[in-house]
């Protein structure tokens, strides 16, 4: 694709990384709201009222836009949505059967993923430096996450988890291929319009139910407007601009964010493993970051 009026590719990820800014800082007030509402519940309602928004948000675009082209793109986001639907709904009940621990350090793998099924399906290994960032980040991800001194012990529930991450990886890889090929905002839609079809579907197999509070009614709010509808546009855009590999090693900042909004509010201690977990997060993406020179001949190839 041409990139002569394409932004820096630090703007790209610099956008990147507010999202796992937005989505790491949401999660107590998730967890805290799932204990008044049903999960899948949650998920339609989520879906459903950040399709809204985007639509209104992208409206004067598609008025614009040639009718094809918001077809094809509305075609590969919902492609890109059935495995974005399909990680959330394996991560929620593998949690069922898992502890939050686990699930955070498998469902953080599929930053390592990401470049594996990119290598088998492009035929190209990504770039060694950006290899080792990533083994370093999952490193950090897995002191941040897994418990102290428990054996890693799978059950079913960390199944369904390696599930959810071997989603998560898919939708990255499906979204950077569409968002590069289709127009943004069309593809951005496409995934959550799915996505909330697909879990109010769903619902015929877990009853709704919903304890109507302020903290239900913030969360939902919250996790719509600016950690569904306003994220997922920001990371439909930035992918457009970078390599699902550097995409997914942005996003292992995600727990470090959660950890950090978790200790900010006074909910957990910050320990040395902490401390060590997070270190060796921002050093695997420094490691990529701060190369010699662009690669860009290969990311096109990548892309």
């Amino acid at each position: 694709m041409s990139r002569a009026n394409a932004p820096p590719r630090w703007q790209a990820e610099l956008a990147l990384a507010f999202v796992a800014l937005v989505w790491g800082s949401t999660f107590v007030v998730v967890k805290s709201a799932l204990t008044d509402i049903s999960t899948v519940y949650f998920l339609a309602l989520r879906f459903s009222l950040a399709a809204f928004c985007m639509l209104l948000m992208f409206w004067p675009s598609f008025r614009s836009s040639n009718g094809a082209a918001i077809r094809k793109g509305l075609a590969g986001g919902g492609i890109a949505g059935i495995f974005l639907w399909l990680g959330y709904v394996l991560q929620t009940f593998g949690l069922k059967y898992t502890t939050a621990g686990k699930s955070g350090f498998i469902t953080g793998f599929y930053i390592a993923l990401v470049p594996l099924l990119g290598a088998a399906l492009y035929r190209r290994w990504p770039p060694a430096r950006e290899l080792l960032g990533i083994a370093v980040a999952t490193a950090g991800i897995a002191i941040l996450t897994l418990p102290r001194g428990n054996r890693f012990v799978m059950n079913r529930g960390d199944l369904l988890t390696i599930g959810c991450a071997i989603a998560f990886a898919i939708h990255l890889l499906v979204l950077g291929y569409y968002s590069q090929r289709c127009l943004v905002s069309a593809v951005a839609l496409g995934q959550i319009a799915c996505s909330a079809v697909l879990s109010t579907i769903s619902l015929a197999w877990e009853r709704p139910s919903a304890i109507w509070n302020r903290n239900v009614l913030f969360a939902l709010t919250l996790t719509a407007i600016f950690a569904t509808a306003l994220a997922f546009a920001i990371q439909t855009w930035g992918q457009k601009y970078t390599s699902p590999s550097r995409t997914a090693l942005i996003f292992a900042l995600e727990p470090v964010f959660a950890l950090a909004t978790a200790v900010s509010v006074g909910r957990e201690a910050l320990t040395a493993a902490a401390l060590a977990g997070g270190a060796l997060v921002l050093a695997g993406i420094l490691l990529v970051e701060l190369k010699p020179k662009p690669r860009t001949q290969l990311e096109q190839v990548e892309n």
